[in-house]
């Protein structure tokens, strides 16, 4: 690895900081960051306000008005899907501000786990997109269980060079393609997988758990199982297969092709003809949250337009802050594949709608059980 182009690269903008990370700690190199911002005293672990995140989310260019502020970042803790993160809060795993979608909010709320938000406290409410978090049993009294951050789809990245373009990579059918048998790969939750499954067999999300669609869901999923290389939660690790070729396409989010683009590699994200899953993420917080204030100072900061631009720039997800939008101009945010209107990627795909807690378990252990090929 030549570390000096590596870091030249990154200077000139070419490489974004995770990516960088990764492809050092993949060399068994370690290095230590310059500080995206001036330290104050440091304080201690437990002072800090606990992110509780999905993996690749635990960064700090996501938060840096919390660490401008208090001079330290906040605590990162990850998880792989949304069901995973509740059932370890509701044994007890207790956090400050945690990072759900849209369809398991009114399930996290009924828990009793969480707690309104308090938009008084949060100064950057009043620029957030009223579509984004007038979702269904997301507000209490006009206040808000949650706070919307990001938004995007879930979709196949693929290699141009190595799909032969028939027409398969414009349709969830590329990711059941018995000519790349080894060559696919796919997120382990269910929270992704199941649902485009559910989109390749025509299955309304309105209907999912019907017994009948349940079985075809399954089955499809079952179909697809020797093809799979990898089922990871990991985006770094399935970015640097399709990078080596070891994967021909992969199931991502918007992220992974804009960070393979960059890099020079040839992939496009898909846009299937039957829709790509589309979702709505955002920031709630736990009712015995240990550090309330710095909770909020945390939600506001994922609200910040520093926080959207680096979303929209390195991840290419859109951002609920209209302002962040106001940082590009039409032409990068189409080359993006967004819109500063997020009504148009978002009723352009297929939007989760929430389900009950029973199917989201019966969901989850049937999921293991085909990742671990019964």
């Amino acid at each position: 690895m030549d570390i000096d182009k590596e870091l030249k690269d990154l200077k000139d903008g070419k490489m974004n900081r995770r990516r960088f990370n990764a492809l050092l700690s993949a060399a068994g190199v370690s290095l230590v960051m310059t500080p995206l911002a001036g330290r104050h005293a440091k304080a201690a672990p437990e002072d800090q306000a606990t992110f509780f995140t999905w993996g690749g989310y635990d960064t700090p260019d996501f938060v840096k008005p919390y660490i401008d502020k208090y001079g330290e970042e906040p605590n990162f803790a990850t998880f792989g899907g949304s069901e995973e993160a509740l059932t370890k809060m509701r044994a007890g795993y207790i956090v400050d501000v945690s990072h759900p979608c849209n369809q398991a909010v009114p399930r996290w709320v009924a828990t009793g786990l969480f707690r309104t938000l308090d938009t008084s406290k949060l100064s950057n409410w009043p620029d957030i997109m009223p579509s984004l978090y007038n979702l269904e049993g997301n507000i209490v009294d006009g206040k808000p269980y949650m706070a919307p951050v990001d938004w995007g789809r879930t979709s196949i990245t693929y290699r141009t060079d190595l799909v032969e373009l028939d027409g398969t990579q414009n349709s969830w059918d590329l990711l059941w393609d018995k000519r790349y048998e080894g060559r696919i790969g796919m997120l382990a939750s269910a929270a992704d997988a199941w649902w485009c499954a559910a989109i390749r067999e025509g299955v309304p999300f309105t209907e999912l758990a019907t017994e009948e669609n349940f079985k075809k869901v399954a089955a499809s999923l079952r179909e697809q199982r020797p093809l799979v290389r990898t089922y990871t939660d990991d985006t770094t690790s399935l970015e640097q297969a399709l990078a080596s070729g070891e994967l021909v396409a992969a199931m991502t989010w918007d992220s992974s092709a804009v960070v393979l683009k960059s890099e020079g590699v040839p992939v496009e994200f898909a846009n299937p003809k039957e829709g790509a899953l589309t979702w709505v993420c955002g920031a709630m917080m736990h009712k015995d949250a240990p550090h309330p204030d710095r909770a909020h100072d945390l939600v506001d900061a994922l609200l910040s337009i520093e926080a959207g631009r680096y979303l929209i720039e390195d991840n290419g997800y859109g951002h609920s802050n209209k302002k962040s939008f106001e940082q590009f101009t039409a032409e990068e945010l189409a080359a993006l594949g967004l819109s500063s209107n997020p009504d148009e990627i978002l009723s352009a795909g297929k939007f989760q709608v929430p389900q009950t807690q029973e199917f989201e378990t019966a969901m989850n252990g049937e999921f293991e059980q085909i990742k671990a090929g019964f």
